[in-house]
C-alpha cells in the first residue's frame, strides 16, 4: 500500500490555466527556444542563486525546476533569447537554440510522480520568466 499523497499546497500561487508547456503528468522535454531558455546551475550554488533571486523578487522569481539527483542542477527558465550575448559565471550552462544547436529542457508536472525533478519556484502565468538579469545578479551575491 502506498501512503504517499499527492496534496496540495494551499501556500503555492495557483497555476494560470493558459500554461500549456507544463506537462500534466510526469517530466518532458521541452525544446529551448520555443517558450522558453533555460539557464542551469549545478548543486548547492544554483539553490541558493535561486533563493536569492526569490528574495530580489518578493517571492516570484519566476519558474525554477531543481534536479534531486546526479549534478542536482537547478534550471532557471528565462525568456527566449535572454541568455545571449551575456558573460555568464564560469559553471552556468545556457540552454537555447540556435543554428546548428538544439537544447531540450526538462519540465516536471505540478503534482505527482516527477522525481528527479521538482520545482523550488512554480510557474505562474503564461509568460512570467526568470529576468535574466536579475538572475546573474543573483549569480554574483559578492559583487
Amino acid at each position: 500500500m502506498n501512503t504517499e499523497s499527492d496534496e496540495v499546497n494551499l501556500d503555492d500561487p495557483p497555476l494560470a490555466p493558459e500554461i500549456a508547456w507544463v506537462p500534466p503528468t510526469g517530466i518532458q522535454l521541452r525544446k529551448a527556444g520555443v517558450q522558453f531558455d533555460a539557464v542551469r546551475v549545478d548543486g548547492d550554488e544554483g539553490r541558493a542563486a535561486a533563493d536569492r533571486l526569490a528574495r530580489m523578487t518578493g517571492g516570484a522569481p519566476g519558474p525554477v525546476v531543481e534536479e534531486a539527483n546526479g549534478s542536482r542542477a537547478v534550471y532557471f527558465l528565462v525568456p527566449v533569447g535572454a541568455t545571449s550575448h551575456r558573460a555568464w559565471p564560469p559553471g552556468v550552462t545556457c540552454l537555447a537554440s540556435g543554428p546548428g544547436r538544439i537544447a531540450y529542457i526538462p519540465v516536471p508536472a505540478l503534482n505527482g510522480q516527477t522525481w528527479p525533478l521538482t520545482w523550488r519556484y512554480r510557474p505562474t502565468v503564461r509568460d512570467h520568466f526568470v529576468h535574466a538579469l536579475l538572475l546573474k545578479a543573483a549569480l554574483h551575491p559578492e559583487e
